[in-house]
């Protein structure tokens, strides 16, 4: 079964390869995730320093989040090709200081 996710995280990492980079981490982020896990947030930006804005529904999903940032972040630039300083998680309804936005969910 190993085998086999390794295989379609690689061939999706190569039918990506011409999207823009938030294209690309926003496909590859179910797969980095899982189906379960990724429903709970929401991949924003890609700001300048390389680092990911993720959106998080509710407290506890941010703490699960949290604990999985770096080998979630090793992941996602694997699979959708594009290098990353890490993830910033922002809570739902909190400005987010990359863009200067505030999520209304």
């Amino acid at each position: 079964m190993e085998r086999m996710r390794d295989f379609l995280r690689g061939s999706l990492g190569r039918s990506l390869r011409s999207l823009p980079e938030e294209d690309r981490l926003a496909a590859a982020w179910p797969v980095a995730c899982g189906s379960a896990l990724a429903g709970h947030a929401e991949p924003l930006h890609l700001d300048p320093e390389g680092f990911l804005h993720v959106r998080v529904r509710g407290e506890a999903w941010m703490q699960q989040f949290l604990d999985i940032r770096s080998p979630l972040a090793r992941d996602l630039a694997r699979i959708a090709g594009v290098p990353l300083a890490g993830i910033h998680f922002l809570k739902a309804g909190v400005r987010d200081q990359g863009t200067g936005m505030k999520d209304k969910r």
